[in-house]
């Protein structure tokens, strides 16, 4: 990537002035500029140019539009910038920026186009380049996707690198000393003599610079930061407990405030008895809102207890109001009046099957909650004509459209103040809760109003994970898998997150087969059908979203079909790997695992490969059948990414994927009765414990040459691998999560 970057002058610069103590950088390179949100709210004599880096007598802050939910997105933004800008590790700054369409992100609309992540063929790499296109024409700022350091990788390092120019261009024309005999280190300039000018020094004179139209990207081999270990920006705080998140943030004179709403999601309520609350300790008032009410009180605990001792007449559900009846209507869609794609479609799997023993089997997942440790959050603050809302959002645009559409505020008057987030896992984006804060603030014009909701109504107001059920038919010959069908019954998570948002989807959705019709495996007939649910209880992105389930649906089945075979798992698959990242993966997976190698008495392993947002992950888990139970003991994990761009935060990301993917597959699982989630607190929504975490070793693979994110694609093959190690322990197939239905677990 050392290559010479051009970027035309008209469309990089935005806007320059002289300032007083302060100069903005940034990098925009697209042919129509859009308006450079650090322009707006200027003080007097400030100027900004572009939207990334900003250099004020206070230092260098760095804008990091990506959220935040403990990914570490803030640190990687700002080590793109601070890499080519040359600054000191501890002396940067970041923030989260306000909204805008300068922000918005190029990569993750390729995730939903109907090209596998193997195809690099002229219609695909077309399709991803107009992807691009669509999420800058809509201003799609939105973090998600494991899109932020892919779309992030060039651009944010681009900006850096013209901030980094421009500065040594002012300390040549501040200091006469021609520009080639200078040099950068840590936030100065130095000049031949050994002196230093400060980037703040050269502010002033670098707004009256006109940035390059050329800048050349630092080599590899001088890197400081990309490929290192890393000490995050938010470790020290949140070692030591300090860091504010949203649920911490306070504001003079604010009052608290919680809901409650009908647990069925969409009903609404008949009517509420809220006697009993008003006279309540610290109880300040009472308000209607949407589907329910909300207390304000002088603390959230006091908040929390009363709205719960209202007595509410809720509506029934407008689905099916319990689990059995959704399961019946997901079986019942899996015929072809409920066809939703057929992306894959080689050989011809129905002649494959007439004269073969045909192998079936029958696969279910259920719901599953996101359960974040920080609840739904916001504080709200309505007051002159101005709105401004405090909390952690994944897509800040469209809560800030949501608030312009409920208040008749332009949305120039109003505010958003991205927050660390206390994990979302997807949850957060979504803007139920903001709403809420909205409504009340509306009531309460003048205050800031934080509401905060309770485990409980967190729970029961999540939109899930959806479940979903497959019918798989495969046959085998001579040692080998010849044929594979699966069918994947599964409610549309685009449509109904679109819908929310009052916008028609249109076309397939692809999360219904993400990480089964795009496999990597050439199988002689080899078939994969979506099939699209009627909406139930409305869903949303849950981490690695269709991936997530049809990783155990696609491999659980292989797996299956390999075993008839009396093949291997790890020697079926790389025969079947048309795909030579691939094929790398599997492979050192299976060096890292000295895979075959005997284990010893009443240890097993199994394996499972997924395909996923464009990064291939294998995953070996041994694990020790006892008597009381199944013992995971190891997980070797290979991803292939193209570039590590911080190795203990990539391991720590995949560490951490495998644990939630593993977890919810052991034990998880949200069902319903009368409309209601029926696990309301982690008491009944299990996970693993901490005594049952194996210890994960991970290999982070850089053969390709597209980066890939990291933070979904440890998740999909978590639960087939250590399915396929339960039936090396013992025999049986699990074919329904969570798997402590079928087994016990120490």
């Amino acid at each position: 990537m050392g290559r010479i970057k051009t970027i035309a002058r008209r469309t990089f610069l935005i806007g320059s002035a002289a300032i007083v103590g302060g100069v903005a950088f940034g990098y925009y390179a697209y042919k129509k500029p859009i308006t450079n949100p650090l322009l707006d709210d200027l003080a007097e004599g400030e100027a900004a140019i572009t939207p990334y880096v900003r250099i004020d007598q206070s230092g260098v802050t760095i804008i990091t539009p990506r959220a935040d939910k403990g990914q570490g997105t803030y640190s990687i933004q700002a080590a793109l910038v601070a890499e080519e800008l040359d600054i000191a590790w501890e002396n940067i700054q970041v923030d989260p920026g306000k909204p805008s369409p300068a922000y918005y992100n190029e990569k993750v609309v390729a995730e939903g186009l109907p090209f596998a992540a193997v195809d690099d063929g002229f219609m695909a790499r077309n399709a991803r380049a107009f992807g691009g296109v669509i999420g800058k024409l809509i201003g799609l700022q939105v973090t998600g996707g494991s899109s932020t350091v892919p779309d992030a990788y060039e651009k944010m390092r681009v900006a850096g690198a013209i901030a980094r120019e421009t500065l040594l261009l002012a300390a040549a024309k501040q200091s006469g000393i021609a520009r080639d005999q200078l040099k950068t280190k840590d936030g100065s300039v130095i000049l031949p003599d050994g002196t230093s000018l400060a980037y703040t020094e050269l502010a002033q004179t670098a707004a009256e610079i006109d940035p390059p139209s050329e800048v050349t990207l630092k080599p590899e081999s001088e890197w400081r930061y990309i490929g290192k270990e890393m000490p995050r920006i938010d470790m020290l705080a949140k070692s030591t407990g300090t860091l504010t998140y949203g649920i911490d943030m306070k504001l003079d004179g604010m009052v608290h405030a919680s809901v409650r709403t009908n647990p069925r999601i969409g009903g609404g309520v008949n009517s509420y008895d809220d006697s009993i609350a008003k006279t309540m300790r610290g109880v300040q008032k009472i308000i209607p809102i949407t589907g329910g009410a909300g207390v304000i009180a002088d603390n959230t605990w006091r908040a929390i207890q009363a709205v719960n001792a209202i007595e509410f007449d809720w509506k029934d559900a407008p689905y099916p109001k319990t689990s059995s009846l959704m399961w019946k209507n997901v079986k019942s869609s899996l015929k072809d009046d409920y066809r939703d794609s057929r992306f894959k479609d080689d050989g011809d799997v129905e002649k494959s099957f007439k004269n073969s023993n045909v192998i079936k089997a029958e696969y279910r997942i259920p719901h599953l909650a996101h359960a974040p440790l920080e609840p739904m959050n916001a504080i709200a603050l309505l007051k002159d004509g101005r709105l401004d809302i405090w909390t952690g959002t994944q897509m800040p645009i469209n809560l800030m459209q949501t608030a312009e559409k409920m208040t008749g505020i332009p949305a120039e008057n109003i505010h958003i103040h991205a927050q660390m987030m206390g994990g979302s896992f997807g949850r957060r984006l979504e803007d139920d809760f903001a709403r809420q804060a909205i409504e009340l603030a509306q009531a309460m014009e003048g205050t800031p109003v934080k509401m905060t909701w309770s485990r409980e109504e967190d729970m029961t107001h999540d939109f899930p994970r959806p479940m979903q059920m497959s019918s798989a038919w495969g046959t085998v010959k001579d040692g080998k898998v010849e044929s594979y069908d699966l069918a994947i019954a599964a409610a549309s998570t685009t449509t109904s997150q679109l819908s929310r948002a009052g916008i028609p989807a249109v076309g397939p959705d692809i999360a219904i087969v993400a990480a089964a019709w795009d496999q990597p495996f050439a199988i002689p007939n080899h078939r994969v059908t979506g099939y699209r649910v009627p909406e139930m209880v409305p869903i949303s992105s849950w981490r690695s979203v269709g991936a997530s389930g049809n990783g155990f649906l696609y491999n659980a089945f292989l797996d299956e079909l390999i075993h008839a075979a009396g093949a291997d798992p790890l020697m079926e698959r790389l025969r079947l790997c048309n795909h030579d990242l691939s094929r790398k993966t599997l492979e050192a997976v299976g060096e890292m695992s000295n895979w075959g190698s005997d284990l010893g008495v009443n240890r097993f392993r199994g394996l499972a490969f997924s395909l996923s947002f464009g990064v291939p992950v294998a995953e070996v888990i041994e694990i020790t059948n006892t008597e009381d139970g199944i013992k995971l003991d190891k997980v070797y994990v290979a991803c292939e990414v193209g570039k590590v761009l911080d190795p203990i935060n990539f391991e720590n990301q995949v560490q951490g994927g495998v644990i939630w993917g593993l977890g919810h597959a052991m034990a998880a699982e949200l069902t319903y009765d009368d409309g209601v989630p029926e696990q309301t607190n982690y008491d009944g929504y299990e996970s693993m414990r901490l005594y049952q975490a194996p210890e994960i070793i991970v290999h982070g693979l850089e053969n390709g040459t597209d980066v890939r994110g990291i933070g979904e694609p440890p998740v999909p093959p978590a639960a087939p691998a250590l399915a396929a190690a339960i039936f090396a322990a013992t025999g049986k197939r699990i074919r329904e999560l969570p798997m402590s239905n079928t087994v016990d677990f120490v």
